[in-house]
Order: C-alpha cells, then sequence, then structure tokens
C-alpha cells in the first residue's frame, strides 16, 4: 500500500473528517499543515481546487473530504465505517451530506459581524439539529453502536460548541436530549481527540477576532 499524507490545515473542519476516518482504520500517515492565507506553490500546483485537504497516494493525489473518505473505506483494512446494505449506505451518505450543509451554516455563525445574520443562522442550525433528534436511535452513535462516517462528519461540527457554548448560551440544543448525548460520546472517542492539536481551541478564538465576529461580543463576562 502507498504511503499516505494528509495536507491538512489546523481549524479545516473536512481534514478532521478524513483525519478521522484514517485513525478508525488504524492507517499510519503523515500530516503536513499549511497556512491557506499564504499557499505553498507545491500546494497549488497539486490541488485542483485550492483547497484542504488533499491526500497523496504515493505519485497521486486524492481531493475533497468525501472521496479521500470513500476511498480509505474502499481500500484499508479494519472497522467498515459505511453499512454493507446499499440502502443504508445510501443514506448515510445523505446525512453526511446534511452535515456539510450545517459547515455552511457555521461558516456565517462563526464570521459574521450583524447581530440579526447571526440569530438567523442561529435558528436555522436549532432547526438542523432537531432534525437530527428526529432521526437518532439509542446511541452511542449515528447508527447505533458502530462508529462510521457519519459520526466523523459531525464530530467536528460539534467541537465548534466546546468554544461558542463558553463565549454565550446560543440555546441551540435545547430539548435535544439524543443530540447531546451524541456530541458527548463522538467528543470522547480517541480518533476525534487526535484529530486536532491542543491548541486548536486557541486557534480558533483567534480566528473569530480576526474576522471580528459578533459571536464574541455577546461573550460572557469573565468570572
Amino acid at each position: 500500500m502507498a504511503e499516505l499524507r494528509l495536507v491538512s490545515h489546523h481549524l479545516c473542519p473536512y481534514v478532521q473528517r478524513a483525519a478521522i476516518a484514517l485513525a478508525e482504520k488504524g492507517v499510519p500517515f503523515e500530516r503536513v499543515n499549511i497556512d491557506l492565507a499564504a499557499k505553498p506553490d507545491w500546494f497549488l500546483k497539486i490541488s485542483p481546487l485550492g483547497k484542504v485537504p488533499l491526500l497523496q497516494v504515493g505519485e497521486d493525489v486524492l481531493f475533497e473530504s468525501s472521496v479521500i473518505c470513500e476511498y480509505l473505506e474502499e481500500t484499508q483494512p479494519g472497522e467498515k465505517l459505511h453499512p454493507a446494505d446499499p440502502l443504508r449506505r445510501a443514506r448515510h451518505r445523505g446525512w453526511m451530506e446534511f452535515g456539510s450543509s450545517i459547515l455552511a451554516d457555521l461558516w456565517v455563525f462563526e464570521t459574521t459581524q450583524d447581530q440579526a445574520a447571526l440569530e438567523a443562522k442561529s435558528n436555522v442550525l436549532a432547526s438542523k439539529f432537531a432534525t437530527l433528534e428526529a432521526e437518532l436511535g439509542d446511541g452511542p452513535f449515528f447508527a447505533g453502536t458502530h462508529f462510521s462516517l457519519v459520526d466523523a462528519v459531525f464530530a467536528p461540527i460539534f467541537r465548534y460548541f466546546d468554544l461558542f457554548d463558553r463565549l454565550a448560551d446560543h440555546r441551540i440544543f435545547d430539548g435535544l436530549p439524543k443530540v447531546a448525548a451524541w456530541r458527548q460520546a463522538l467528543a470522547a472517542r480517541p480518533s476525534v481527540k487526535g484529530a486536532v492539536a491542543d491548541d486548536y481551541a486557541d486557534r480558533l478564538m483567534a480566528f473569530l477576532e480576526k474576522h471580528d465576529a459578533v459571536l464574541l461580543k455577546q461573550a460572557r463576562p469573565a468570572a
């Protein structure tokens, strides 16, 4: 099997998906972080979209997190991260796309300088998590006791709120006990913990400050 190299960024949730999948498969890989504000020439030469993640497989390069995760599922040993049944597998892929739509909402939520836009996105997020609440079973993961690629998609989403919840109470998860339990189970997973560096929260805070995010203006006063 060709050596694997994951081209990454410290904060990117799509990179985290790939890193989690690699860890769940038990596959050794090298991780290289780049500065997306000053993309190196070697990266631009191999990234068709100029985005991370990339997975270098020997001399070949894969881009787009969903493609990378599917490749790992098809080629690597270890626990299967997709259901064997084609219909259930297709449904899982749909929920992965649902997770991507939440990430698009989160981009506005974390970068907007407009209070009304923040409140509107907060309502959208609460509605989407309520949709998930209705889909979840007994847990602890999306599909019960078996960790899947859907979990790899949502773990980076929930990670954002580890910081956001410290800043203010947005009440996005109010009345959603299954989602809350799922979030907690994912946070405890070793592959999820290892998908980011120890300074992730500090880097995310610096990102919010750089964007002069209205989210910061709601921060609770220090005790």
